[in-house]
């Protein structure tokens, strides 16, 4: 029991990140990248919030209210041709106000996009950037990454991963492709992860044994306390 006790806290942690990571999954798109190309679909999907649910957004063409809402919990909604004007943040709203976390989408009118994560990363996992050229399929693709305007790595197969990654590696992402052009930035958020471990089973006997030495000590001074107070009494008793 005192072990379960001891190991609480981080049993807490992981029932409210799992409560997190439910909240994020109320809200999907496909495919699963913050940039398209002109005229590629889009897909939202909004499901887990209490009452009949919108697809909401604030674009470059002004405010965005779907048409293809669904009077239910679970909302299905697709962009049939994407285009520049259609960039923007976007979420799912229910009746009460109730919102999922946004994302925000770039459409590029050019040739050049970058796909980064969709959702926050934790801290210490590992992100894969790619620059991806409209025009070309080949494997065979150098590009430069740049982190809020500044180069931070080349590459010559068109990604880099960036390893354990953490709260300073979050910023405004951008990648270009010589001749082929630059894409738009997108944001890598990055979710720090709140780490406590458990005492060691060593150190818990450990304290555990120092309690209840500590207890029996008391406990016999208590009780030689009461034995002589006891005492004491039955003298006097007895000089009367």
């Amino acid at each position: 029991m005192e072990v379960t006790a001891l190991c609480f806290t981080p049993l807490m942690l992981i029932i409210l990140g799992a409560h997190v990571q439910n909240n994020e999954a109320a809200f999907r798109i496909v495919p699963t990248r913050l940039q398209l190309f002109e005229k590629e679909s889009v897909s939202f999907h909004c499901e887990g919030l209490d009452g009949s649910t919108q697809l909401r957004g604030i674009r470059d063409a002004g405010e965005f209210i779907s048409t293809c809402s669904e009077k239910t919990p679970v909302l299905y909604c697709t962009i049939k041709r994407a285009y520049s004007g259609d960039s923007g943040d976007y979420w799912c709203e229910a009746d009460g106000g109730e919102r999922s976390h946004s994302v925000t989408i770039s459409v590029n009118a050019g040739s050049v996009i970058l796909e980064s994560p969709v959702l926050p990363v934790r801290d210490g996992s590992a992100v894969t950037l790619n620059c991806r050229n409209k025009t070309t399929t080949s494997s065979i693709l150098s590009a430069d990454f740049y982190k809020d305007g500044r180069l931070i790595r080349s590459s010559s197969t068109g990604n880099i991963t960036i390893q354990r990654v953490s709260k300073s590696d979050e910023g405004l992402y951008k990648c270009s492709i010589f001749e082929g052009g630059e894409s738009p930035e997108s944001w890598l958020a990055v979710r720090a992860v709140h780490r406590e471990t458990c005492p060691s089973s060593d150190h818990s006997l450990h304290v555990l044994l120092v309690l209840r030495t500590v207890f029996t000590v008391v406990m016999v001074a208590l009780l030689l306390l009461l034995v002589g107070l006891l005492h004491c009494g039955k003298l006097r008793v007895t000089q009367k």
